[in-house]
Protein backbone atom coordinates (compact mmCIF):
# COMPACT_ATOMS: atom_id res chain seq x y z
CA UNK A 1 0.00 0.00 0.00
CA UNK A 2 1.40 3.59 -0.79
CA UNK A 3 0.30 6.45 1.46
CA UNK A 4 -1.14 9.25 -0.43
CA UNK A 5 -0.95 12.76 0.88
CA UNK A 6 -2.53 15.87 -0.23
CA UNK A 7 -2.44 19.17 0.48
CA UNK A 8 -4.47 21.98 -1.86
CA UNK A 9 -3.23 25.60 -1.42
CA UNK A 10 -6.20 28.44 -3.12
CA UNK A 11 -4.51 31.25 -5.16
CA UNK A 12 -5.49 33.63 -7.53
CA UNK A 13 -7.82 31.26 -9.08
CA UNK A 14 -5.76 28.41 -9.59
CA UNK A 15 -5.27 25.53 -7.23
CA UNK A 16 -1.85 24.49 -5.59
CA UNK A 17 -1.81 20.64 -5.51
CA UNK A 18 0.76 19.58 -3.24
CA UNK A 19 0.96 15.76 -3.78
CA UNK A 20 3.37 13.71 -1.43
CA UNK A 21 4.22 9.58 -2.05
CA UNK A 22 6.84 7.27 -0.87
CA UNK A 23 8.49 4.79 -3.76
CA UNK A 24 9.78 1.83 -1.95
CA UNK A 25 13.34 0.80 -2.86
CA UNK A 26 14.02 4.09 -3.77
CA UNK A 27 16.53 5.89 -1.43
CA UNK A 28 19.94 6.65 -1.12
CA UNK A 29 22.99 7.70 1.60
CA UNK A 30 22.58 11.81 1.51
CA UNK A 31 26.22 11.56 3.62
CA UNK A 32 27.86 9.51 0.55
CA UNK A 33 26.00 11.10 -2.61
CA UNK A 34 26.58 14.75 -1.46
CA UNK A 35 22.43 15.64 -1.67
CA UNK A 36 19.29 14.71 0.12
CA UNK A 37 16.95 16.18 -2.91
CA UNK A 38 17.06 15.66 -6.96
CA UNK A 39 14.77 16.79 -9.39
CA UNK A 40 13.28 14.14 -11.86
CA UNK A 41 11.65 14.35 -15.15
CA UNK A 42 7.86 13.31 -14.05
CA UNK A 43 8.06 10.79 -16.99
CA UNK A 44 10.66 9.11 -15.21
CA UNK A 45 8.67 8.00 -12.23
CA UNK A 46 5.46 6.68 -11.17
CA UNK A 47 2.64 9.14 -10.06
CA UNK A 48 -0.60 8.49 -9.61
CA UNK A 49 -3.56 9.15 -11.60
CA UNK A 50 -5.13 11.38 -8.93
CA UNK A 51 -8.17 13.02 -10.78
CA UNK A 52 -11.26 15.40 -9.23
CA UNK A 53 -14.61 14.05 -10.11
CA UNK A 54 -16.09 17.26 -10.16
CA UNK A 55 -14.11 19.00 -13.05
CA UNK A 56 -16.35 19.90 -16.65
CA UNK A 57 -13.01 20.97 -18.64
CA UNK A 58 -9.91 19.72 -19.47
CA UNK A 59 -7.04 21.20 -17.42
CA UNK A 60 -5.06 23.84 -19.02
CA UNK A 61 -2.86 24.59 -16.38
CA UNK A 62 0.89 24.98 -16.65
CA UNK A 63 2.95 22.07 -16.57
CA UNK A 64 5.81 21.55 -14.23
CA UNK A 65 7.86 18.74 -15.83
CA UNK A 66 9.62 17.43 -13.23
CA UNK A 67 9.02 16.56 -9.50
CA UNK A 68 11.27 16.03 -6.08
CA UNK A 69 12.78 12.66 -4.93
CA UNK A 70 14.21 12.99 -2.04
CA UNK A 71 16.72 10.31 -0.39
CA UNK A 72 14.44 8.92 1.87
CA UNK A 73 12.15 7.46 -1.03
CA UNK A 74 9.63 10.52 -0.90
CA UNK A 75 8.33 12.38 -3.74
CA UNK A 76 6.79 15.75 -3.49
CA UNK A 77 4.83 16.70 -6.75
CA UNK A 78 3.90 20.84 -6.10
CA UNK A 79 1.96 22.12 -9.35
CA UNK A 80 -0.74 24.59 -10.52
CA UNK A 81 -4.44 23.07 -11.15
CA UNK A 82 -6.44 24.91 -13.22
CA UNK A 83 -9.97 23.96 -12.35
CA UNK A 84 -13.44 24.05 -14.00
CA UNK A 85 -15.77 22.29 -11.90
CA UNK A 86 -19.60 21.71 -11.63
CA UNK A 87 -20.90 23.38 -8.32
CA UNK A 88 -24.75 23.11 -7.13
CA UNK A 89 -25.36 27.10 -6.65
CA UNK A 90 -27.53 28.80 -4.00
CA UNK A 91 -28.96 31.82 -5.64
CA UNK A 92 -32.00 32.77 -3.34
CA UNK A 93 -30.18 34.86 -1.12
CA UNK A 94 -28.33 36.96 -4.42
CA UNK A 95 -25.99 39.29 -3.63
CA UNK A 96 -25.75 37.97 -0.60
CA UNK A 97 -25.24 34.47 -1.02
CA UNK A 98 -22.47 32.09 0.25
CA UNK A 99 -21.54 28.91 -1.88
CA UNK A 100 -20.44 25.93 -1.16
CA UNK A 101 -18.14 23.66 -3.38
CA UNK A 102 -16.76 20.43 -2.97
CA UNK A 103 -13.97 18.89 -4.90
CA UNK A 104 -13.71 15.06 -4.42
CA UNK A 105 -9.64 14.21 -5.21
CA UNK A 106 -9.43 10.12 -5.40
CA UNK A 107 -7.66 7.75 -7.83
CA UNK A 108 -9.36 6.45 -10.83
CA UNK A 109 -7.73 2.80 -11.49
CA UNK A 110 -5.96 2.25 -8.01
CA UNK A 111 -8.18 0.58 -4.87
CA UNK A 112 -7.90 1.44 -1.35
CA UNK A 113 -5.47 -1.28 -0.85
CA UNK A 114 -3.09 0.39 -3.61
CA UNK A 115 -3.29 3.89 -2.48
CA UNK A 116 -4.68 5.14 0.89
CA UNK A 117 -5.62 9.27 0.42
CA UNK A 118 -4.45 10.89 3.70
CA UNK A 119 -4.58 14.80 4.15
CA UNK A 120 -1.08 16.70 4.93
CA UNK A 121 -2.03 19.52 6.05
CA UNK A 122 -5.17 20.94 8.75
CA UNK A 123 -7.88 22.72 7.27
CA UNK A 124 -6.88 25.50 9.34
CA UNK A 125 -3.36 25.70 7.77
CA UNK A 126 -4.67 25.68 4.46
CA UNK A 127 -7.28 28.17 4.84
CA UNK A 128 -4.51 30.47 6.51
CA UNK A 129 -1.93 30.04 3.62
CA UNK A 130 -4.42 30.55 0.62
CA UNK A 131 -5.20 33.49 2.32
CA UNK A 132 -1.97 34.06 2.27
CA UNK A 133 -1.02 34.00 -1.41
CA UNK A 134 -3.89 35.54 -2.79
CA UNK A 135 -2.87 38.37 -4.83
CA UNK A 136 -6.73 39.32 -6.15
CA UNK A 137 -10.48 37.93 -4.22
CA UNK A 138 -12.71 39.93 -7.16
CA UNK A 139 -16.22 38.95 -6.69
CA UNK A 140 -15.48 36.30 -4.46
CA UNK A 141 -14.00 36.13 -0.83
CA UNK A 142 -12.96 32.21 0.80
CA UNK A 143 -14.39 32.32 3.76
CA UNK A 144 -13.50 28.43 4.85
CA UNK A 145 -11.97 25.31 3.79
CA UNK A 146 -12.81 21.94 5.27
CA UNK A 147 -11.94 18.24 4.06
CA UNK A 148 -13.37 14.66 4.98
CA UNK A 149 -11.90 11.54 4.28
CA UNK A 150 -13.88 8.68 3.09
CA UNK A 151 -14.16 5.71 1.08
CA UNK A 152 -16.11 5.04 -1.82
CA UNK A 153 -17.55 1.22 -2.19
CA UNK A 154 -18.34 -0.30 -5.65
CA UNK A 155 -18.76 -3.80 -6.45
CA UNK A 156 -15.48 -4.24 -8.18
CA UNK A 157 -13.36 -2.93 -4.97
CA UNK A 158 -13.04 0.02 -2.46
CA UNK A 159 -11.49 3.71 -3.30
CA UNK A 160 -9.68 6.03 -0.88
CA UNK A 161 -11.01 9.13 -1.18
CA UNK A 162 -10.54 12.84 -0.11
CA UNK A 163 -13.86 15.77 -0.25
CA UNK A 164 -12.68 19.23 0.24
CA UNK A 165 -15.47 21.99 1.01
CA UNK A 166 -14.61 25.38 -0.32
CA UNK A 167 -17.26 27.98 0.72
CA UNK A 168 -17.14 30.86 -1.06
CA UNK A 169 -18.39 34.13 -0.13
CA UNK A 170 -19.94 36.87 -2.56
CA UNK A 171 -18.43 40.41 -2.28
CA UNK A 172 -22.07 42.34 -2.26
CA UNK A 173 -21.18 46.01 -2.37
CA UNK A 174 -21.20 46.40 -6.41
CA UNK A 175 -24.65 44.90 -6.51
CA UNK A 176 -26.01 47.19 -3.53
CA UNK A 177 -24.96 50.22 -5.28
CA UNK A 178 -25.84 49.48 -8.66
CA UNK A 179 -29.58 47.67 -8.25
CA UNK A 180 -30.86 48.11 -5.17
CA UNK A 181 -30.05 51.46 -3.72
CA UNK A 182 -31.41 52.68 -7.42
CA UNK A 183 -34.96 50.76 -7.28
CA UNK A 184 -35.13 51.90 -3.40
CA UNK A 185 -34.45 55.25 -4.42
CA UNK A 186 -37.58 54.81 -7.35
CA UNK A 187 -39.52 52.96 -4.89
CA UNK A 188 -39.31 56.04 -2.44
CA UNK A 189 -40.06 58.50 -4.57
CA UNK A 190 -43.27 56.52 -6.04
CA UNK A 191 -43.90 56.58 -2.37
CA UNK A 192 -43.87 60.21 -1.78
CA UNK A 193 -46.05 60.73 -5.25
CA UNK A 194 -48.82 60.08 -2.86
CA UNK A 195 -48.43 63.12 -1.25
CA UNK A 196 -49.46 65.37 -4.47
CA UNK A 197 -53.27 66.17 -4.29
CA UNK A 198 -54.53 64.47 -7.50
CA UNK A 199 -56.96 66.70 -8.22
CA UNK A 200 -54.65 69.43 -8.39
CA UNK A 201 -51.65 67.70 -9.56
CA UNK A 202 -51.23 65.63 -12.83
CA UNK A 203 -49.74 62.71 -10.18
CA UNK A 204 -50.78 59.88 -13.42
CA UNK A 205 -48.33 61.55 -15.33
CA UNK A 206 -45.61 61.38 -13.27
CA UNK A 207 -46.09 57.78 -11.90
CA UNK A 208 -46.14 56.71 -15.74
CA UNK A 209 -42.43 58.63 -15.99
CA UNK A 210 -41.21 56.41 -12.94
CA UNK A 211 -42.69 53.36 -14.32
CA UNK A 212 -40.88 53.75 -17.47
CA UNK A 213 -37.64 54.39 -15.90
CA UNK A 214 -37.95 51.45 -13.92
CA UNK A 215 -38.62 49.22 -16.58
CA UNK A 216 -35.27 50.84 -18.60
CA UNK A 217 -33.53 50.54 -15.09
CA UNK A 218 -34.00 46.71 -14.91
CA UNK A 219 -33.37 46.55 -18.38
CA UNK A 220 -29.65 48.10 -18.25
CA UNK A 221 -29.05 45.80 -15.28
CA UNK A 222 -30.40 42.32 -16.44
CA UNK A 223 -26.91 41.64 -16.96
CA UNK A 224 -26.06 41.70 -13.45
CA UNK A 225 -28.94 39.20 -12.46
CA UNK A 226 -27.84 35.68 -12.26
CA UNK A 227 -29.18 33.09 -14.78
CA UNK A 228 -28.29 30.08 -13.28
CA UNK A 229 -29.61 27.93 -10.13
CA UNK A 230 -32.22 25.92 -9.15
CA UNK A 231 -34.40 28.76 -7.01
CA UNK A 232 -35.38 31.95 -8.15
CA UNK A 233 -32.82 35.08 -6.52
CA UNK A 234 -35.13 36.56 -3.92
CA UNK A 235 -33.93 40.16 -5.40
CA UNK A 236 -36.09 39.19 -8.33
CA UNK A 237 -38.67 38.80 -6.34
CA UNK A 238 -38.16 42.38 -4.57
CA UNK A 239 -38.08 43.74 -8.43
CA UNK A 240 -41.09 42.30 -9.52
CA UNK A 241 -43.56 43.67 -6.67
CA UNK A 242 -42.02 47.13 -6.73
CA UNK A 243 -43.32 46.79 -10.59
CA UNK A 244 -46.22 45.75 -9.46
CA UNK A 245 -47.00 47.60 -7.01
CA UNK A 246 -45.75 50.98 -9.03
CA UNK A 247 -48.32 49.70 -11.90
CA UNK A 248 -50.90 49.42 -8.78
CA UNK A 249 -50.25 53.00 -7.73
CA UNK A 250 -50.79 53.98 -11.75
CA UNK A 251 -54.19 52.21 -12.03
CA UNK A 252 -55.07 53.50 -8.13
CA UNK A 253 -54.26 57.14 -9.65
CA UNK A 254 -56.38 56.99 -12.88
CA UNK A 255 -59.49 55.72 -10.61
CA UNK A 256 -59.03 58.83 -8.01
CA UNK A 257 -58.85 61.38 -10.90
CA UNK A 258 -61.58 59.30 -12.60
CA UNK A 259 -63.69 60.19 -9.41
CA UNK A 260 -62.64 63.49 -8.16
CA UNK A 261 -63.74 64.83 -11.85
CA UNK A 262 -66.90 62.04 -12.58
CA UNK A 263 -68.52 61.24 -9.00
CA UNK A 264 -71.40 63.53 -9.90
CA UNK A 265 -72.66 61.62 -12.85
CA UNK A 266 -72.43 58.06 -10.96
CA UNK A 267 -75.41 56.21 -9.10
CA UNK A 268 -75.69 56.00 -5.18
CA UNK A 269 -72.73 53.99 -4.03
CA UNK A 270 -73.76 49.86 -3.41
CA UNK A 271 -74.53 49.85 0.06
CA UNK A 272 -71.95 46.52 0.22
CA UNK A 273 -69.43 48.73 -0.74
CA UNK A 274 -70.26 51.36 1.26
CA UNK A 275 -70.20 49.22 4.38
CA UNK A 276 -66.68 47.35 3.30
CA UNK A 277 -65.06 50.51 2.14
CA UNK A 278 -65.79 53.38 4.55
CA UNK A 279 -66.60 50.93 7.92
CA UNK A 280 -63.96 48.79 7.60
CA UNK A 281 -60.72 49.39 5.16
CA UNK A 282 -61.12 52.71 6.47
CA UNK A 283 -60.17 51.61 10.01
CA UNK A 284 -57.59 49.67 8.62
CA UNK A 285 -56.27 52.87 6.50
CA UNK A 286 -56.29 54.65 9.88
CA UNK A 287 -59.12 56.75 8.81
CA UNK A 288 -62.28 57.34 11.08
CA UNK A 289 -65.36 54.90 9.67
CA UNK A 290 -67.90 57.08 7.40
CA UNK A 291 -71.88 56.31 8.24
CA UNK A 292 -74.07 57.59 5.94
CA UNK A 293 -76.17 60.58 6.48
CA UNK A 294 -80.30 59.88 7.07
CA UNK A 295 -81.26 63.40 6.74
CA UNK A 296 -84.36 63.72 4.88
CA UNK A 297 -86.41 66.81 3.42
CA UNK A 298 -90.16 67.08 4.10
CA UNK A 299 -91.67 69.40 2.01
CA UNK A 300 -95.22 70.93 3.07
CA UNK A 301 -97.13 72.16 0.19
CA UNK A 302 -99.90 74.73 1.67
CA UNK A 303 -102.11 75.29 -1.08
CA UNK A 304 -103.39 71.39 -0.74
CA UNK A 305 -106.48 71.06 1.37
CA UNK A 306 -107.72 68.23 3.15
CA UNK A 307 -110.87 66.48 1.57
CA UNK A 308 -114.43 67.63 3.49
CA UNK A 309 -115.79 64.57 5.08
CA UNK A 310 -119.41 64.52 4.16
CA UNK A 311 -120.64 60.44 3.91
CA UNK A 312 -122.09 60.25 7.33
CA UNK A 313 -123.21 56.91 8.43
CA UNK A 314 -126.16 56.27 7.93
CA UNK A 315 -126.82 53.73 11.05
CA UNK A 316 -127.16 56.28 14.10
CA UNK A 317 -130.17 58.22 15.06
CA UNK A 318 -131.03 61.12 13.94
CA UNK A 319 -129.22 60.65 10.38
CA UNK A 320 -132.04 61.52 8.03
CA UNK A 321 -131.98 64.94 9.89
CA UNK A 322 -128.25 65.56 8.92
CA UNK A 323 -128.54 64.40 5.28
CA UNK A 324 -131.31 67.17 5.20
CA UNK A 325 -129.12 69.80 6.45
CA UNK A 326 -125.93 68.63 4.45
CA UNK A 327 -128.56 68.77 0.92
CA UNK A 328 -129.34 72.21 2.31
CA UNK A 329 -125.99 73.53 2.37
CA UNK A 330 -125.14 71.99 -0.88
CA UNK A 331 -128.00 74.22 -2.36
CA UNK A 332 -125.94 77.41 -4.60
CA UNK A 333 -125.88 80.39 -2.72
CA UNK A 334 -125.57 83.94 -4.36
CA UNK A 335 -122.09 84.38 -3.34
CA UNK A 336 -120.94 88.29 -2.92
CA UNK A 337 -118.74 89.48 -5.38
CA UNK A 338 -114.92 89.07 -5.23
CA UNK A 339 -113.09 92.09 -3.80
CA UNK A 340 -110.66 93.20 -6.66
CA UNK A 341 -106.84 91.68 -6.10
CA UNK A 342 -104.28 92.91 -3.74
CA UNK A 343 -101.25 93.35 -6.24
CA UNK A 344 -98.85 92.94 -3.10
CA UNK A 345 -100.53 89.84 -2.36
CA UNK A 346 -99.79 88.59 -6.15
CA UNK A 347 -96.02 89.44 -5.41
CA UNK A 348 -96.02 87.50 -2.43
CA UNK A 349 -97.39 84.14 -4.21
CA UNK A 350 -95.04 84.74 -6.96
CA UNK A 351 -91.85 85.16 -4.28
CA UNK A 352 -93.39 81.63 -2.59
CA UNK A 353 -93.85 79.32 -5.63
CA UNK A 354 -90.16 80.62 -7.05
CA UNK A 355 -88.76 80.31 -3.49
CA UNK A 356 -89.81 76.55 -4.13
CA UNK A 357 -88.74 76.03 -6.77
CA UNK A 358 -85.12 77.10 -5.55
CA UNK A 359 -85.96 74.68 -2.56
CA UNK A 360 -86.55 71.96 -4.69
CA UNK A 361 -83.67 71.90 -7.06
CA UNK A 362 -81.00 72.63 -3.96
CA UNK A 363 -82.25 69.38 -2.21
CA UNK A 364 -81.50 67.30 -5.74
CA UNK A 365 -78.50 68.88 -5.98
CA UNK A 366 -77.47 67.96 -2.48
CA UNK A 367 -78.77 64.24 -2.65
CA UNK A 368 -75.96 64.28 -5.38
CA UNK A 369 -73.28 65.96 -3.95
CA UNK A 370 -73.80 63.16 -1.06
CA UNK A 371 -73.54 60.40 -3.68
CA UNK A 372 -70.16 62.64 -4.73
CA UNK A 373 -68.69 62.60 -1.69
CA UNK A 374 -69.24 58.77 -0.77
CA UNK A 375 -67.53 57.79 -3.96
CA UNK A 376 -64.46 60.78 -3.08
CA UNK A 377 -64.46 59.14 0.41
CA UNK A 378 -64.22 55.10 -1.12
CA UNK A 379 -61.36 56.91 -3.55
CA UNK A 380 -59.17 58.41 -0.20
CA UNK A 381 -59.73 54.90 1.62
CA UNK A 382 -57.95 53.26 -1.30
CA UNK A 383 -55.49 55.63 -1.51
CA UNK A 384 -54.52 55.53 1.66
CA UNK A 385 -54.88 51.84 1.99
CA UNK A 386 -52.13 51.92 -1.15
CA UNK A 387 -50.01 53.83 0.74
CA UNK A 388 -49.97 51.89 3.79
CA UNK A 389 -49.08 48.65 1.72
CA UNK A 390 -46.04 50.89 0.26
CA UNK A 391 -45.18 51.79 3.40
CA UNK A 392 -44.88 47.90 5.02
CA UNK A 393 -43.67 46.65 1.88
CA UNK A 394 -40.53 49.33 2.00
CA UNK A 395 -39.93 48.33 5.93
CA UNK A 396 -39.84 44.47 4.73
CA UNK A 397 -37.75 45.02 2.45
CA UNK A 398 -35.26 46.84 4.30
CA UNK A 399 -35.73 44.29 7.24
CA UNK A 400 -35.26 41.46 5.02
CA UNK A 401 -32.31 42.74 3.40
CA UNK A 402 -30.21 44.01 6.45
CA UNK A 403 -30.81 40.41 8.14
CA UNK A 404 -29.63 38.63 4.93
CA UNK A 405 -26.63 41.44 4.64
CA UNK A 406 -25.51 40.40 8.24
CA UNK A 407 -26.15 36.67 7.99
CA UNK A 408 -24.12 37.21 4.83
CA UNK A 409 -20.79 39.09 6.95
CA UNK A 410 -20.96 36.07 9.73
CA UNK A 411 -18.48 34.46 6.77
CA UNK A 412 -16.50 36.81 5.94
CA UNK A 413 -12.88 36.75 6.66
Amino acid sequence: MKWFFLAVFIAAGLFCVVQEWNISRLSWDDEKCGTHRVSVPRENLWVPDIHISQLTDEDRSPKTPYVYLFSTGLVLDDRPLRVVSSCTLGIYTFPFDVQNCTLTFGSYLHFDTDIKMIAGSTAEKILEESRSVMVTNGEWELSNVSFVISTLQMETGNYSEIHFSIILRRRPTVYVVNLLLPSCFLITVDLFSFLLPPQNTDRSSFKMTLILGYTVFLLLMNDLLPVTGETTPLINVFFSISLALMVASQLETIFITNIQFSSHQYSTVPHWLSVLVLRYLAVVACLPPQKKSNRTTVILNRNSEEPAVNAISTNKPGSQHLSILNLKEETPEKSPPPPPPDPTLDELRKLSRDLTAVRLQMDKYFQGSRASQEWQMIGIVIDRLLFGLYIVFILASFVTIMGIWIWNNTYSA
